[in-house]
Protein backbone atom coordinates (compact mmCIF):
# COMPACT_ATOMS: atom_id res chain seq x y z
CA UNK A 1 0.00 0.00 0.00
CA UNK A 2 1.36 3.59 -1.21
CA UNK A 3 2.35 5.64 1.91
CA UNK A 4 -0.17 8.55 2.67
CA UNK A 5 -0.07 11.59 1.05
CA UNK A 6 1.98 14.81 3.19
CA UNK A 7 -0.46 16.23 5.78
CA UNK A 8 -0.87 20.51 6.10
CA UNK A 9 -0.98 21.89 8.95
CA UNK A 10 -1.26 25.52 10.51
CA UNK A 11 0.01 26.04 13.72
CA UNK A 12 -1.07 29.20 15.36
CA UNK A 13 1.15 31.19 17.46
CA UNK A 14 2.05 34.53 18.63
CA UNK A 15 4.49 37.14 16.31
CA UNK A 16 6.92 36.64 19.68
CA UNK A 17 6.86 32.75 19.38
CA UNK A 18 7.10 32.83 15.83
CA UNK A 19 10.21 35.60 16.20
CA UNK A 20 11.73 33.04 18.17
CA UNK A 21 10.90 30.10 15.77
CA UNK A 22 12.66 32.37 12.88
CA UNK A 23 16.16 32.92 15.40
CA UNK A 24 16.34 29.26 15.09
CA UNK A 25 16.24 29.31 11.34
CA UNK A 26 13.09 27.58 11.38
CA UNK A 27 14.69 24.33 12.26
CA UNK A 28 12.71 23.25 15.18
CA UNK A 29 9.03 23.67 15.95
CA UNK A 30 7.61 23.09 19.22
CA UNK A 31 3.72 22.31 20.05
CA UNK A 32 1.93 22.72 23.16
CA UNK A 33 2.15 19.94 26.20
CA UNK A 34 -1.77 19.67 25.64
CA UNK A 35 -1.75 19.01 22.34
CA UNK A 36 0.24 16.06 21.94
CA UNK A 37 -2.23 13.52 20.59
CA UNK A 38 -2.44 15.78 17.60
CA UNK A 39 1.45 16.46 17.61
CA UNK A 40 2.00 12.28 17.68
CA UNK A 41 0.10 12.44 13.89
CA UNK A 42 2.89 15.03 12.47
CA UNK A 43 4.84 13.04 10.07
CA UNK A 44 8.09 13.96 8.46
CA UNK A 45 7.27 15.66 5.08
CA UNK A 46 4.24 17.31 6.57
CA UNK A 47 3.94 21.18 6.05
CA UNK A 48 3.12 22.93 8.42
CA UNK A 49 1.32 26.80 7.24
CA UNK A 50 2.45 29.70 10.13
CA UNK A 51 -0.46 31.86 11.21
CA UNK A 52 0.43 34.62 13.56
CA UNK A 53 -2.68 35.55 16.49
CA UNK A 54 -2.65 39.66 16.76
CA UNK A 55 -1.54 40.25 13.00
CA UNK A 56 -4.02 37.21 11.55
CA UNK A 57 -1.89 36.74 8.66
CA UNK A 58 0.15 33.69 7.51
CA UNK A 59 3.85 34.35 7.72
CA UNK A 60 4.99 31.13 5.67
CA UNK A 61 5.48 27.57 5.67
CA UNK A 62 8.08 24.69 6.92
CA UNK A 63 8.27 20.98 6.45
CA UNK A 64 9.02 18.35 9.14
CA UNK A 65 11.82 17.15 8.65
CA UNK A 66 12.33 14.52 11.82
CA UNK A 67 9.90 12.68 13.70
CA UNK A 68 8.76 13.76 17.08
CA UNK A 69 11.12 13.63 19.95
CA UNK A 70 10.64 16.00 23.88
CA UNK A 71 12.84 18.83 24.96
CA UNK A 72 11.90 21.16 27.57
CA UNK A 73 14.24 23.72 26.97
CA UNK A 74 12.58 26.76 26.51
CA UNK A 75 12.93 28.19 23.53
CA UNK A 76 9.91 30.45 22.90
CA UNK A 77 8.38 33.18 25.14
CA UNK A 78 5.05 31.98 25.47
CA UNK A 79 2.13 34.11 27.24
CA UNK A 80 2.88 35.64 30.07
CA UNK A 81 1.74 33.62 33.38
CA UNK A 82 0.90 30.64 31.14
CA UNK A 83 4.63 29.26 30.58
CA UNK A 84 4.88 25.81 28.41
CA UNK A 85 7.61 24.31 27.09
CA UNK A 86 6.54 23.56 23.59
CA UNK A 87 7.74 20.17 24.29
CA UNK A 88 6.66 18.16 21.62
CA UNK A 89 9.07 19.10 19.02
CA UNK A 90 10.41 18.22 15.18
CA UNK A 91 13.35 19.28 13.38
CA UNK A 92 11.73 21.18 10.59
CA UNK A 93 13.26 23.56 7.27
CA UNK A 94 12.09 26.76 6.31
CA UNK A 95 9.83 26.52 2.78
CA UNK A 96 8.14 29.66 2.33
CA UNK A 97 9.48 32.64 4.61
CA UNK A 98 8.10 36.13 4.35
CA UNK A 99 9.07 38.67 6.22
CA UNK A 100 6.68 40.99 8.25
CA UNK A 101 5.79 43.24 5.47
CA UNK A 102 4.79 40.38 2.93
CA UNK A 103 2.66 38.38 5.44
CA UNK A 104 -0.21 37.57 3.71
CA UNK A 105 -3.79 38.65 5.57
CA UNK A 106 -6.12 35.63 6.58
CA UNK A 107 -8.98 37.72 5.90
CA UNK A 108 -8.34 37.86 2.23
CA UNK A 109 -8.58 33.74 2.28
CA UNK A 110 -11.15 33.34 4.83
CA UNK A 111 -14.06 33.11 2.36
CA UNK A 112 -11.31 30.56 -0.01
CA UNK A 113 -10.70 28.08 2.47
CA UNK A 114 -12.67 25.20 3.10
CA UNK A 115 -11.23 24.74 6.53
CA UNK A 116 -12.81 28.51 7.48
CA UNK A 117 -15.72 27.70 5.98
CA UNK A 118 -17.24 25.59 9.20
CA UNK A 119 -17.51 28.75 10.94
CA UNK A 120 -20.36 31.93 10.15
CA UNK A 121 -18.62 34.17 7.94
CA UNK A 122 -18.51 37.40 10.57
CA UNK A 123 -16.58 34.69 12.84
CA UNK A 124 -13.75 33.61 10.30
CA UNK A 125 -11.48 34.42 12.91
CA UNK A 126 -12.41 31.09 15.37
CA UNK A 127 -10.96 28.68 12.77
CA UNK A 128 -7.30 29.49 13.62
CA UNK A 129 -7.83 29.39 17.57
CA UNK A 130 -6.43 26.68 19.18
CA UNK A 131 -2.83 25.80 18.29
CA UNK A 132 -3.02 23.36 15.34
CA UNK A 133 -5.31 21.56 12.66
CA UNK A 134 -4.94 19.94 9.50
CA UNK A 135 -6.43 21.42 6.30
CA UNK A 136 -7.76 20.01 3.54
CA UNK A 137 -5.22 19.23 0.32
CA UNK A 138 -6.91 22.34 -1.57
CA UNK A 139 -6.97 24.89 0.94
CA UNK A 140 -3.24 23.42 1.24
CA UNK A 141 -2.38 24.65 -2.42
CA UNK A 142 -4.05 27.97 -2.01
CA UNK A 143 -2.20 28.99 1.33
CA UNK A 144 1.44 27.87 -0.77
CA UNK A 145 0.20 29.44 -3.90
CA UNK A 146 -0.71 32.46 -2.09
CA UNK A 147 2.59 32.47 -0.08
CA UNK A 148 4.93 31.83 -3.03
CA UNK A 149 3.46 34.96 -4.79
CA UNK A 150 4.02 37.18 -1.99
CA UNK A 151 7.55 35.22 -1.54
CA UNK A 152 7.93 36.52 -5.33
CA UNK A 153 7.43 40.13 -4.72
CA UNK A 154 10.30 40.22 -3.27
CA UNK A 155 12.93 43.06 -5.04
Amino acid sequence: MPAAAPHTWILTASPENHEATRAHGFSVIGIKERNRPRALQIEPEDRIVLYLTKAMAFAGSIVVTGEMYEDRTKLWPGKPGKADAYPWRFATEPEIVLDEDEWVPAETLATKLEHVRKWPAEHWKLAFQGQLRTVSERDSKLLVKRLGAAAATRV
